[in-house]
């Protein structure tokens, strides 16, 4: 099995490449997000790849980091999601967003890409909401700041629980029916209780004026 392939950029396509390795043309799937990380026709490519054999096809997945080889895996594991619709995912969602879209529920967000429907989404965002904690996600705000957390650590929205999982929700709704994404406002909130440490607000009202000024800012 095919693990990680180095060499030659020969051509690109809309989504997918053609890799010289030692005189071997390998053709390689890939996300937009990862096509459009590649050098000039010539230049040297170094992909993680997904092998898929089956009886009427050998595959090759390639990827640009580790992260969204570990996405794809992770969106190929929800039944009904095909290689094609996981790349469309990926290509539609930047990786660094796409943890926060799950752990918010936003299937909006997930039906950007091609060929997937509502009823896709929400298996997606259901199934995946307690798995995302696998993979360590650096979101563009908290990047930032080089600060790194995971989904579970950032406090995916818990509905049945109190406290301030339950202030979360409601401002995260509110912002939602300011017109602010949903991927957006959980993103806002998360960044807002980060940068507040030990003196975080214990009411909506704060949190949401606080949540503002990140989407202001970003």
């Amino acid at each position: 099995m095919i693990a990680k392939l180095s060499g030659l950029l020969d051509s690109v396509s809309l989504d997918h490449l053609i890799l010289d390795v030692n005189g071997v043309g390998y053709l390689v799937f890939g996300s937009r997000s990862t096509l459009s990380k590649l050098p000039e026709k010539g230049g040297t490519v170094s992909l993680y790849i997904e092998t898929q054999i089956r009886e009427d096809a050998f595959n090759l997945y390639g990827f640009a980091d580790k992260a969204e080889q570990e996405w794809f895996k992770l969106l190929i594991s929800v039944q009904g999601v095909g290689a094609k619709a996981a790349l469309a995912i990926l290509s539609a969602v930047p990786v660094d967003q796409l943890g926060f879209a799950i752990a918010s529920q936003d299937k909006a967000a997930i039906t950007q890409a091609d060929g997937v429907g509502p009823k896709l989404a929400t298996r997606i965002v259901t199934e995946l909401k307690d798995k995302v904690d696998k993979i360590e996600i650096s979101a563009e705000d908290f990047a930032a700041s080089g600060t790194k957390m995971d989904v579970q650590a950032a406090g995916a929205a818990d509905t049945s629980g109190g406290g301030s999982s339950s202030i979360d929700n409601d401002a995260v709704s509110a912002l939602v029916n300011l017109g602010y994404g949903r991927t957006d406002a959980f993103a806002a909130v998360r960044q807002a209780r980060e940068k507040s440490n030990d003196n975080q607000p214990e009411d909506v009202g704060t949190l949401i004026r606080l949540a503002l000024k990140e989407l202001a800012s970003s």
